[in-house]
């Protein structure tokens, strides 16, 4: 059974605001788990857990989310370079923070987004990111591709889009990241990235 984390001092947002679900299962009896699902942090605990226990455990367990998230941006894994390995590659990404949920028809380099860094059309299932960023670390192309895919199932940048892109634990410092390239940019600083208006990766024109 799921629920939103409500047992006094259990955590119900994580440190970058995304909700935080309580998962407990009778056929548990030791084991504790935690993972992203559609936006949420889940964690899963022994449904005879005590709400001490309840609280000790998901505060262990974000920790250990957050530490895994920072290890995976700071892996210095071999980048995607073709569209192939893009492709798989954001599969990847929709499967670990959108409970792949996202299934783009294409995903692909281009060298023509003048003014972004990426863009998708939820009609058709297309997304495309500007070539650009592949100089860029691999945490900020990353949340360039979550921002795509959470695109291809909230068009706009409500509420539920960002609750989407917030799963991502790298977005805040990607935004970042790349609003500082536009500022330099802006001001004839190197030439080789894009001059778009920060992290604001448009849908479909948006």
């Amino acid at each position: 059974m799921a629920r939103p984390a409500s047992s006094a001092g259990t955590p119900t947002v994580t440190e970058d605001g995304a909700p935080v679900v309580v998962r407990r299962s009778a056929r548990r009896r030791r084991t504790v788990a935690a993972f992203w699902e559609d936006g949420n942090a889940v964690v899963a605990i022994p449904a005879s857990f005590t709400a001490s226990q309840e609280r000790e455990w998901v505060g262990r367990m974000l920790t250990k989310l957050k530490k895994q998230g920072e290890r995976q941006a700071g892996s210095g894994r071999r980048r995607p370079a073709t569209d192939q390995a893009l492709a798989s590659h954001a599969a990847h990404l929709s499967r670990t923070y959108l409970g792949g949920r996202a299934v783009p028809t294409s995903v692909r380099w281009v060298g023509n987004q003048n003014s972004r860094w990426g863009s998708a059309t939820p009609a058709d299932g297309s997304i495309r990111l500007s070539n650009k960023l592949q100089p860029m670390p691999q945490w900020v192309i990353d949340y360039v591709l979550v921002h795509e895919l959470a695109h291809l199932l909230v068009a706009g940048h409500n509420a539920a889009f960002w609750r989407l892109v917030d799963a991502y634990p790298e977005t805040q410092r990607a935004k970042a990241f790349l609003e500082g390239v536009a500022f330099a940019t802006s001001r004839g600083l190197p030439p080789d990235t894009d001059s778009s208006d920060g992290a604001d990766t448009a849908s479909d024109g948006c």
